[in-house]
């Protein structure tokens, strides 16, 4: 047997100089750029990016000066082209390559930052497969490809997950890199593409198409499963759902939450503050001002929310965090954070503090089933005030209606049976994953009573319809003055008949969101 000689990996340096900035996603672009442009690093870019670069104030080359050629073909065909891939594959410490280099007037490349068309995304959002085929990039793959390949003499940035990383090695090293960097980020980047193909073949073999459009993008050890004695993984890539600020690792219990937590805050458009426990509220509340919101979900049930999962909509500030502060909770997930909120939250070692960064997940559910696995879509339903149909003689009035809306976005992701009372935007109580709607009922009362909470003028959502008129019954003997349920029952006429004649008003949605 032939034994192969490996070669020697010798610690090489090299300062970047110019860098190809092309990237999809450009969220988290402006600190990168500026950082380059402080290092007088020359770049090159390309449509959006280069205005995106530009709008800033920073120079930039586009990349049509490069190559003489302008974007053609719909954006397809931009940066493929030898003045472009010969500045990134030219090895530097062969002649043959510098002297065509120089014969070409191929400017040498350092650095490349590119991501790629959300493929993935496309296809777990729409069927139309002329916009699926167009999310497959070409050039973007290849550049990294190239960059990756020659890792030698350049540096491939290949995600923006990559760029707290990159920014670091740029501020301690001003532009230096290692060998041993290089190539950590060219194996990166390998991941990378690997994937984004797969994907692709997956969509044309047909295993991504249908039920399972969705695609794993990794594999990740949980401290455990539902109980310690349990072992757990995830399967799927919570960098993107996510950014880790503070905190212990994350667990098994945690992302089942935190999926309910995103779920249901994100029904909502005003400025809103949920608390979980268990994957069902147990505090929510909707304000024109944060604190505000986070002090009535609290009061929701201060008990309950002892160690749990606080979700908002909204940029925590610093006035907001100080109350928090004063709460034993396990995370939190926020869009965004004030700086001295941050520092506020991170006087516990181990809060779990954590950056939102997408609301958009794929619209069909998995949940293993015996030996196999069941497949629906997504519960994507959320009802407006035109949705409502009106039972009872007597209208709901605009404040009972926002009441309504507000108490059946929050039933929705509640486990059935279940029952939500609201009042004024704040959820009062709520019987979850009771066996019958009667019992569901009257925990949610009882837990209203245990925190003081007076249900005159309150409203009930109920995510199935009443089999009876006896739910019906009891809330108004508990004060409530208008119910949303989906309607459908064979006795519906009785809960109808028993609100008209007690002046109740009641709407049916059509629309039954069970949860088990």
């Amino acid at each position: 047997m032939i034994q192969r000689k490996r070669s020697k990996i010798i610690s090489m340096n090299r300062k970047i100089r110019s860098a190809l900035v092309s990237v999809y996603h450009k969220e988290e672009l402006e600190a990168i750029v500026r950082k380059l442009a402080s290092l007088d690093i020359r770049i090159f870019s390309t449509g959006g990016t280069y205005d995106f670069v530009t709008g800033l104030g920073i120079a930039a080359v586009a990349v049509e000066t490069l190559t003489g050629y302008p974007s053609i073909l719909g954006g397809r065909v931009k940066t493929l082209h030898p003045a472009v891939f010969g500045g990134i594959l030219f090895r530097r410490d062969d002649d043959d390559d510098k002297q065509q280099s120089s014969q070409y007037k191929i400017p040498p490349i350092d650095l490349v930052i590119v991501d790629l068309y959300p493929f993935e995304d496309t296809v777990a959002q729409t069927d139309d497969e002329a916009e699926i085929i167009e999310k497959i990039d070409i050039g973007g793959i290849s550049l990294i490809r190239a960059a990756a390949k020659n890792y030698r003499d350049v540096l491939i940035i290949s995600s923006s997950s990559q760029y707290p990383e990159f920014l670091e090695l740029l501020g301690e090293k001003e532009g230096i890199t290692s060998l041993e960097e290089r190539r950590n980020f060219a194996g990166q980047a390998f991941d990378v593409t690997s994937h984004y193909d797969t994907a692709i073949y997956k969509y044309f073999s047909g295993s991504e198409s249908g039920a399972f459009k969705e695609s794993i993008r990794g594999i990740y050890p949980l401290r455990y499963g539902e109980n310690p004695h349990q072992k757990g993984l995830f399967y799927g890539d919570p960098d993107k759902v996510f950014r880790q600020l503070h905190g212990k690792e994350i667990s098994y219990n945690n992302l089942g939450d935190l999926e309910a937590g995103i779920g249901l805050i994100s029904e909502f458009n005003e400025t809103t503050f949920a608390i979980l426990k268990h994957n069902n509220a147990c505090g929510c509340a909707s304000r024109p001002v944060l604190r505000e919101a986070w002090t009535d979900a609290l009061a929701g049930d201060p008990v309950s929310a002892f160690g749990g999962v606080l979700v908002t909509n909204a940029m925590v500030d610093e006035e907001t965090a100080q109350e928090i502060d004063r709460l034993f909770f396990e995370i939190i997930l926020a869009p965004g954070y004030k700086k001295s909120a941050l520092e506020t939250l991170q006087s516990k070692k181990n809060r779990i503090l954590l950056q939102l960064l997408t609301t958009g997940f794929p619209v069909r559910q998995f949940r293993s089933m015996l030996n196999g696995v069941i497949v629906q879509e997504k519960d994507l339903k959320t009802e407006r005030a035109e949705d409502l149909r009106p039972v009872t003689d007597r209208k709901p009035t605009d404040r009972e209606t926002e009441d309504l809306l507000f108490a059946n976005r929050i039933v929705k992701h509640t486990r059935s049976n279940a029952i939500v009372l609201a009042k004024n935007k704040q959820l009062l109580a709520s019987g979850a994953g009771q066996t019958s709607r009667v019992d569901a009922l009257k925990q949610a009362i009882a837990k209203a009573g245990e925190n003081h909470f007076d249900l005159t003028g309150a409203v009930l959502a109920s995510d199935a319809f009443f089999p009876f008129a006896d739910s019906v019954e009891i809330a108004h003997r508990a004060g409530i003055s208008a119910i949303i349920q989906p309607g459908g029952s064979i006795r519906d006429q009785d809960s109808i008949d028993y609100c008209r004649k007690h002046g109740l008003a009641m709407v049916f949605t059509g629309i039954r969101h069970f949860k088990h």
